[in-house]
């Protein structure tokens, strides 16, 4: 019994040592072929997909180096404001706030005055930089009686740094598509390789606007100035929430919705002398020509279904009288 254990034991161990090395062997083989692939990758390395991802990781990996940094005075942010000042002269205020943006760096972008029923309004947007826009807008409000302020501000600076990720992987791209284009040899891959370079300079194009847009944006703040003089309105704002504001939009609404109607009603209105009246003067004539003929012929006779009876009137009955009263026999005395 003791034997028999042992030979078995012998048997496993020798089956285990056998897997063991064909693994061994298996695993060389792998690696040799692997080995072996090798050139056949670096064959097809230049390729658009596959030098697209080799270039997309390696800016990758530079990005993850470099973090952004996203600090308040290093954040992209737009600024945007609104101001209206109540002036004595308002074509001697435009002259100072078109001075004020000329003397900050920036530029008058939009002029907009009315003169009548002796008041005088301006509306100017000035472009101020960034840095100047707090001082740009106390300036403003000290030409006159300041009456109104709203300033608001958007932070971009996470469109800015996809836009500028964007744009270095599609210049990368372009790059790699212009010297797959140098080295076409046939002229099917040059047709097709020009279409692609064509479509990426377009992508990197647009991205390359959109970022030029930001940066425009968020170097240069825009103010837009409203200036009054003592007799002009002053501007109302937005209509209020709620039932006032719901009920002057409904009243707004049916204003509107009438005058679309008299306009539609308006247009048709020649169309229905011209030609409506007419056709009413035919119906009223084939009408009024029925009724006189059925007059002429004692009006228009009832229709009897052949063989039927007519009736016949009933007889007349001659009244019966009623007999004579029976006097009741006299009392003698």
């Amino acid at each position: 019994m003791r034997a028999f254990r042992t030979r078995m034991t012998y048997l496993l161990g020798t089956f285990l040592l056998s897997g063991v090395l064909l693994a061994g062997c298996g695993s060389d083989d792998t690696a040799q072929n692997s080995s072996a692939g090798a050139p056949a990758m670096d064959e097809g390395a230049a390729l658009p997909a596959e030098g697209e991802v080799e270039t997309q990781a390696g800016k990758g990996a530079d990005t993850a180096a470099k973090a952004p940094d996203l600090r308040v005075e290093q954040r992209s942010i737009i600024y945007r404001g609104t101001v209206t000042v109540r002036v004595e002269n308002v074509d001697a205020a435009a002259g100072q706030a078109g001075g004020i943006a000329k003397t900050a760096g920036g530029f008058v972008s939009g002029d907009n005055r009315s003169s009548g029923s002796g008041a005088d309004t301006a509306t100017m947007e000035l472009r101020i930089p960034a840095e100047k826009f707090d001082a740009a807008v106390a300036q403003l409000a000290e030409l006159g009686t300041e009456e109104q302020r709203q300033i608001s501000t958007e932070d971009v600076t996470e469109q800015t740094i996809d836009l500028d990720a964007r744009i270095t992987v599609q210049q990368a791209r372009v790059d790699s598509g212009r010297k797959l284009l140098a080295q076409a040899k046939s002229l099917n891959d040059l047709v097709m390789l020009e279409r692609e370079v064509a479509t990426r300079e377009a992508d990197l194009a647009s991205l390359q606007a959109k970022k030029r847009n930001l940066a425009d944006l968020t170097a240069l703040s825009t103010i837009t100035v409203t200036l009054l003089d003592p007799q002009a309105e002053a501007i109302a704002d937005d209509d209020p929430p709620g039932f006032l504001g719901g009920l002057g939009a409904g009243w707004d609404a049916l204003l509107a919705s009438l005058r679309v109607l008299l306009t539609v009603l308006g247009a048709l209105l020649p169309w229905l002398i011209a030609f409506g009246l007419p056709i009413w003067g035919v119906i009223y004539a084939v009408k009024r020509y029925n009724r006189t003929r059925r007059a002429s012929h004692g009006g228009t006779p009832a229709y009897v279904v052949p063989g039927a009876q007519l009736p016949h009137p009933p007889a007349a009955q001659t009244p019966v009288s009623a007999p004579p009263a029976q006097q009741p026999p006299s009392e003698t005395p």
